[in-house]
């Protein structure tokens, strides 16, 4: 039986739209269309009988719907026409090779990947004033006037060192190679059941990134923040798109999801060769790299 596909596109693209015909017509000749809709429409609560969700847009258009649909419980791909590709393994002319396998009744290449649901409380407070979900990584940035800033960090209840600096982020193995890598932190494989602390800009020569099991409760505790005249400041950004402000004495759990994310790879491609071809992995200065076979 061919597989019925949930077409999300981004319309803000204009390579995604002008793509729109042609790979609906790709989905018709080798499976299902059952629905279209745009990326940025509300939350969806009919998927018309979908198999699985296809995504055009970039890594952060996949980023978007993966926090809007995980609770679906349908694997999700990514068709690229944004710059990097890397959440978004598929580009136009993988999809119509891969298509025929991928929309019959075959098994699908699935990766399993780790989501993080944060809950912010205000200081003095016992309920939850925010909560959301994030598929790459929660940071907490200082924010202007970009003064240092103190965070309490404990873990599962044992209370750690005091982060000062300009944040900190916290990641899942899919967002090591985002905001984590860039701040220093270490580069995860996806099949990791861990969880990285990249400390931003710490002011201190002696504090490591690290990775804690993926089980571990992270408490951040902000100590002292950043307070602008009402806007901006100290912020906890969700997956680069997601934010609510924080100000002294807030707190931000954060943990795994209860769901994880079915991410349909691309089987031309593995996450390392990705890594060596789109991230330039241990390229070196002036030269190129290459995966080894």
């Amino acid at each position: 039986m061919p597989r019925a596909v949930l077409l999300v596109v981004n319309r803000v693209k204009p390579k995604a739209v002008d793509a729109l015909p042609r790979i609906s017509a790709m989905i018709e000749r080798h499976g299902l269309l059952a629905r279209v809709i745009d990326a940025d429409e509300s939350p969806i609560d009919e998927t018309a009988g979908a198999d699985l969700i296809m995504v055009l847009g970039g890594d952060g258009t996949l980023l978007a719907q993966a926090r809007r649909c995980v609770g679906l419980g349908l694997p999700i791909m990514g068709v690229n026409f944004g710059r990097l590709g890397f959440l978004a393994e598929f580009d136009e002319a993988a999809l119509e090779r891969s298509a025929p396998a991928l929309l019959g009744d075959g098994p699908l290449p699935i990766s399993e990947r780790m989501m993080l649901r944060a809950t912010v409380t205000r200081a003095g407070g016992s309920e939850p004033a925010f909560t959301s979900t994030a598929l790459n990584d929660c940071a907490i940035t200082a924010g202007p006037p970009y003064r240092v800033i103190e965070i309490g960090l404990s873990l599962d209840g044992n209370g750690g060192p005091t982060i000062r600096g300009d944040g900190v982020v916290v990641s899942t193995p899919s967002g090591s190679t985002a905001y984590a890598v860039a701040a220093g932190g270490p580069i995860v494989a996806p099949g990791v059941n861990g969880i990285s602390i990249t400390p931003i800009a710490a002011h201190s020569l002696s504090f490591r990134p690290m990775v804690v099991h993926g089980g571990v409760r992270i408490v951040l505790k902000l100590l002292h923040g950043n307070l602008a005249d009402g806007q901006g400041g100290t912020t906890l950004v969700m997956d680069g798109q997601t934010q609510t402000p924080l100000r002294t004495g807030d707190t931000v759990t954060i943990a795994q999801h209860d769901a994880h994310l079915r991410l349909i790879s691309n089987p031309e491609t593995t996450f390392w060769k990705t890594l060596v071809r789109k991230m330039l992995w241990a390229a070196t200065p002036g030269g190129s790299n290459q995966a080894v076979s």
